[in-house]
């Protein structure tokens, strides 16, 4: 079965999804919200091709390796973004999704 041969990184995938999501919301409570709008902007693009890796692997599609190295750049700079707040929760759990989707995504 096609899921199973993809099914560690589509697991990260959607752990990072969560995790970015959580991030954003989180982030917008804070009182300096443009301080931290490349990282929510980042946190929500993340999640979108994140979702996108996640369709194109469980379809077996021809182009889910581009994407998902396209995936595993764009965890990387979200977690990069994500640590620089490393001492707000929501933002370290996000950067430890990231990194470990972008981990994933690398071996696709």
């Amino acid at each position: 079965m096609i899921l199973e041969k993809y099914q560690v990184c589509i697991d990260a995938c959607a752990d990072c999804i969560v995790a970015c999501k959580d991030a954003a919301t989180e982030n917008l409570k804070e009182d300096d919200i443009e301080m931290m709008s490349r990282t929510i902007k980042l946190d929500h693009d993340c999640a979108a091709v994140c979702i996108l890796a996640m369709q194109l692997m469980a379809s077996n599609s021809e182009l889910m390796s581009q994407i998902c190295k396209l995936c595993m750049e764009v965890c990387n700079i979200c977690a990069e973004a994500c640590e620089e707040y490393d001492y707000m929760v929501q933002c370290k759990i996000c950067a430890e999704a990231c990194r470990k989707c972008a981990i994933e995504c690398a071996k696709i």
